[in-house]
């Protein structure tokens, strides 16, 4: 029997959705040009590589993962993950913070799972979550795919500063539309942009959550996916927040990818910081339920090496010495990208002192970052503006990659 091609099996919702996502396929391409011996750039994928190319790993992170007992890797880990590898992310990311003993923790995949999870219990079906704009491509994808739709504030003010008042407006009226607010914000080293909030822009940013948070629930997600690429900017993150977690509610979007260079363990987790006790179960109750609901659980050999790497005292200095030279060679490319593009007056980016990007801001950003193909350098187009992965790309490329820039931008 031959089925109806008229019939449409998937919903409509579904029906138009692209296949693979941009950046992965602008990826793929540059690579088929390197592989047939041209001489391209590839400043596209977020992922840390060293100056030959290859995937960066911390080799005490890999021993830890090789060493999981392998009945462990094959076994089930709790619904809501492994109980050690819960307190070893709380204990990680809040140590001497007064959030730290009034937060829950459920284990995701990668920080994607903890986006996506926050959307689904914090947020009504068709309600709608906030972010800067400029942002990570995929919280529109992990929007649409929770049945949430996703709007952004102004991020950057004219004196290039993080734009609060912006994010003032923007809270004020989603408040008055549908009675509660999500916002996220992705500090330090924010994706596509670099950009890490000071003290000042925290203060500012502060004030505008206190006054919000008497009209209504308002919940922060702070994606810090890239907090081991500046250790102060985060510590400046959660001294702030923890001020206001009498008042909002506090959430933490936290990855192994990154901070362990382990992009494919998928380990993750979403933390919550709540000071009331009974408010403190019952999301810990609904974050558990959603474990199951979403994904079941989670990889359990990656959760035990990373709680061993978290944990163990001798293994973690080593981590911790293995990641700085990591952060220092990244630190080289942003030093190199700083003192070669800031001279430029076309090429205009916001303030940029580490982690894996830099964003380029443009009009018609699609078409000049295909003239930068044709050049041989291959960059992300994003709206209003050019993403550069400076993770991907060795020091001696920066120049090659600012002089394309200046010449597309003339």
């Amino acid at each position: 029997m031959v089925a109806d091609n008229s019939m449409d099996f998937l919903i409509a919702s579904r029906r138009q959705r692209p296949g693979n996502d941009p950046i992965f396929a602008l990826n793929a391409e540059a690579k088929q040009r390197i592989a047939a011996g041209e001489d391209v750039i590839n400043a596209t994928i977020g992922a840390l590589l060293d100056d030959e190319g290859n995937l960066a790993t911390m080799p005490a992170v890999v021993e830890a993962l090789r060493q999981v007992d392998s009945r462990v890797g094959a076994g089930y880990a709790p619904i809501p993950g492994r109980p050690d590898f819960r307190q070893a992310v709380i204990d990680d990311l809040l140590a001497g913070s007064s959030l730290h003993d009034v937060s829950v923790c459920v284990s995701t995949p990668g920080g994607s799972g903890a986006l996506r999870m926050a959307m689904d219990d914090f947020l009504e079906p068709g309600q709608t979550v906030l972010t800067g704009s400029f942002y990570w491509g995929p919280y529109q994808t992990l929007a649409d795919e929770a049945g949430r739709e996703l709007t952004t504030f102004n991020m950057f003010a004219e004196d290039g500063r993080f734009d609060t008042a912006a994010l003032d407006a923007s809270i004020g009226e989603l408040l008055a539309a549908q009675g509660r607010c999500m916002v996220i914000l992705n500090t330090p080293c924010h994706n596509p942009t670099g950009y890490s909030l000071d003290a000042d822009e925290w203060k500012a940013t502060s004030d505008v959550l206190r006054k919000h948070a008497k009209t209504g629930p308002l919940i922060v997600l702070l994606d810090v996916a890239y907090a081991y690429y500046a250790p102060d900017a985060l510590e400046a993150a959660v001294k702030a927040l923890a001020e206001l977690a009498d008042d909002l509610l506090v959430l933490f979007a936290w990855s192994a990818s990154k901070s362990f260079a382990q992009y494919g363990l998928r380990v993750g987790a979403l933390v919550a910081s709540v000071p009331d006790a009974a408010q403190r179960d019952q999301i810990n109750n609904a974050i558990t339920f959603s474990c199951r609901g979403l994904w079941s659980n989670c990889n359990a050999g990656g959760q035990a090496g990373i709680t061993r790497v978290l944990t163990d005292p001798v293994l973690s200095q080593q981590v911790k010495t293995e990641r700085q030279a990591l952060v220092d060679m990244l630190d080289r490319r942003v030093k190199a990208w700083n003192e070669l593009a800031g001279p430029k007056e076309r090429i205009v980016y916001p303030r940029y002192q580490g982690g894996f990007f830099t964003t380029v801001f443009c009009d018609d950003p699609k078409a000049k970052a295909a003239a930068l193909r044709e050049m041989g350098i291959y960059v992300i187009p994003t709206r209003g503006a050019l993403r550069v992965a400076m993770c991907a790309v060795n020091e001696a490329a920066v120049a090659r990659i600012v002089e394309g820039l200046d010449t597309v931008l003339a």
